[in-house]
């Protein structure tokens, strides 16, 4: 048995869920299945191309839902996961028991092993310490923006290797050595992990000084646009460690291939009355109800300003909760 798992790329609780779902269907469904990946990215028109779901069992984790037939499991939390408002229905009426959705979870990976734990028996134990940090991460649920900042804890390392490594090959290695429970400090130490992370590091002590010098706060808004900066990854909470008082983020970065508008809100703060997602959904984006993003072509450089501007405006406007 072939069985295709599809995952939110370049994301530790992607990364977390492919492995808990790849040690589940080990113990639980079929122990001498080969397991193949493959990353998913958020962005406008087709998502799952043709030929997406090509083993004799497709799970898809962290992502969103697909209404193919060829789809066997699915497991997810973001509010946006219905592309088209006919997937949904689609979903309900699914009859096979493997597919499962809960936007109110912080996490997928957590949601994730819960439900396997209740409906099929599996023990997830001995994975306790990345279902831990998956859902500190995802819910953004860290003790300081500094803490956020400066990523002192092993997963939080690991957390930033993942968000910034491009290579496949080592993403499936990453997800093997956390299927296999190994331990998030050991791993880590690993050489083909913390090399790469020295230069990322240092990328990310530049992208805190150009922040400096992009973000800016009006009316609780912190805003910036760092597309003529070679930032492409940036470290989500830097504008909350600059702009402590602020209750949103609007950021537009270029990324590989296209510009990402981000969106969320302080998660220091007390959550205001708005919805991230819903307002994302609107321009083609998704994500949670406290962050979301947009993913428009790189060629789209004036729409995704004007996208962000309407939004600012939008969140500028918001009332105290």
């Amino acid at each position: 048995m072939r069985v295709r798992v599809c995952f939110h790329d370049n994301c530790f609780d992607g990364a977390a869920s492919a492995a808990l779902f790849t040690q589940f269907h080990r113990t639980r469904i079929g122990g001498s299945a080969e397991i193949v990946y493959r990353g998913m990215t958020h962005g406008h028109g087709v998502v799952f191309p043709a030929g997406t779901f090509d083993g004799d069992e497709n799970a898809v984790v962290d992502f969103r839902y697909s209404p193919d037939p060829a789809l066997t499991w699915w497991f997810d939390h973001h509010v946006s996961a219905f592309v088209r408002k006919e997937d949904e229905p689609v979903f309900r009426a699914d009859a096979t028991g493997k597919k499962f959705f809960d936007p109110t979870a912080k996490s997928c990976a957590r949601f994730l092993a819960r439900t396997v734990e209740r409906e099929f028996g599996f023990d997830t134990s001995k994975h306790a310490e990345l279902i831990h940090w998956a859902e500190i991460i995802d819910g953004a649920m860290f003790e300081s923006p500094e803490a956020a900042v400066r990523l002192a804890e092993p997963a939080l390392r690991l957390m930033t290797w993942i968000e910034n490594n491009k290579e496949p090959e080592l993403t499936e290695r990453f997800i093997a050595e956390l299927a296999d429970a190994r331990p998030l400090a050991a791993l880590a130490a690993e050489s083909w992990i913390a090399a790469p992370l020295e230069p990322i590091f240092r990328r990310q002590e530049h992208a805190l000084k150009v922040m400096r010098t992009r973000t800016r706060e009006v009316h609780g808004v912190v805003s910036f646009d760092v597309t003529e900066d070679a930032l492409e990854a940036i470290n989500k909470f830097i504008p909350y460690y600059l702009h402590p008082a602020a209750r949103f983020v609007v950021g537009v970065s270029a990324m590989a291939g296209r510009l990402k508008i981000s969106v969320g809100t302080n998660p220091w703060l007390p959550r205001p009355p708005v919805n991230i997602a819903a307002i994302c959904e609107r321009y083609g984006g998704g994500g949670h109800p406290v962050v979301g993003a947009i993913s428009l072509p790189s060629t789209d450089l004036s729409r995704a300003r004007q996208i962000a501007g309407e939004i600012i405006d939008e969140l500028a406007a918001v009332p105290l909760a």
